[in-house]
């Protein structure tokens, strides 16, 4: 038998007759402000659970489905989210997670899809083929994330703190990025002949200073007014993106075609390598 108790009252909230929570039925369950630190919950059931304030850290959660579950304000610190099933097709179904901390947690291979996360904490997470498609991290703290070949397709990722992650072999399409901090990011591939893809994505505002992007794949991309400062962008496609008004210095070009390339008012004269075809006026 085990009993969950509340973290700062240490009122039993439910007993479970088993001598694990792992593979538990905990589905409807009011767990506000449970203590769950360290609790093995693997592949546990906790469909529309009430998590509020729960202190979820260093658990381990692999495989558990929380589709549906409100999480607000818990603490899951450290704990392992693999092959967890939190998000849904219907935006209303997915798993509610605002300011969440997710500090150092992994979600490799998580399903995020619709999912709820502002103003959350994940420095230092590991969402590495993750599927975080039109997930919402508005204003979230992502210092340092691992999300390799991770999906953030139609994403809002607007104001979030992305610096010195890594994104290689992700796909940002279509994804809103305006006035995120990008700086030291890495867009790019593990492989020679691979790519980021970031087409259509909204980077207005953004800075993507030192920001590593080569062979990334940005057609149709909105770099209005952001800091493009010392980024490699060699052999990038960027067919109809949109660089008006952009800090440029120090962008290394390198093998980029930019005759479709919106330039205007750009500061191209201290551009590395940028072949400016001879009909583009109003740059600076």
């Amino acid at each position: 038998m085990i009993q969950i108790k509340h973290k700062q009252s240490g009122e039993i909230l439910i007993t479970v007759e088993a001598d694990t929570l792992e593979g538990a039925d905990l589905r409807d369950t009011n767990l506000s402000g449970a203590d769950l630190a360290g609790a093995n919950l693997r592949h546990a059931h906790l469909e529309l659970a009430n998590l509020v304030d729960a202190d979820l850290s260093n658990a381990n959660l692999e495989g558990t489905i929380l589709t549906g579950a409100h999480l607000n304000n818990a603490n899951l610190k450290g704990s392992n989210l693999t092959f967890a099933r939190l998000g849904s097709d219907v935006r209303s179904n997915a798993a509610m997670m605002l300011n969440v901390d997710l500090e150092g947690a992994n979600l490799t291979r998580a399903y995020l899809k619709n999912v709820e996360l502002r103003k959350s904490n994940l420095t230092g997470a590991t969402l590495t083929m993750a599927d975080m498609r039109n997930a919402d991290f508005y204003l979230c703290k992502m210092t340092g994330v691992t999300a390799c070949n991770a999906l953030f397709i139609k994403a809002n990722l607007r104001e979030a703190d992305l610096s010195n992650s890594n994104f290689c072999d992700s796909h940002l399409n279509d994804a809103n990025l305006i006035k995120c901090n990008l700086q030291n990011v890495r867009m790019e591939s593990q492989y020679d002949d691979g790519f980021t893809v970031i087409n259509l994505a909204n980077m207005e505002g953004a800075d993507l200073t030192n920001a590593s992007m080569r062979n990334i794949s940005a057609e149709d991309t909105n770099f209005k007014h952001s800091i493009l400062a010392n980024a490699n962008l060699s052999n990038a496609v960027m067919g109809g993106a949109i660089l008006r008004s952009a800090n440029v210095s120090g962008t290394n070009f390198e093998g980029v075609e930019l005759a479709t390339v919106t330039m205007d008012f750009a500061n191209f004269s201290q551009a590395l390598n940028a072949k400016i075809p001879f009909y583009k006026g109003n740059l600076r």
